[in-house]
């Protein structure tokens, strides 16, 4: 099945294990361009 994806994907989730949780198997990428600051 590994052979199916592209190498950019390979690459992306190389050595990442599930979260027992939730399944996922990365973090998150946002697609907020803008950096949030803190309320202090």
């Amino acid at each position: 099945m590994a052979a199916d994806y592209r190498l950019g994907t390979l690459a992306l989730h190389a050595g990442q294990e599930p979260d027992p949780t939730t399944a996922a198997r990365a973090v998150p990428i946002s697609a907020n361009p803008f950096a949030l600051k803190t309320s202090q």
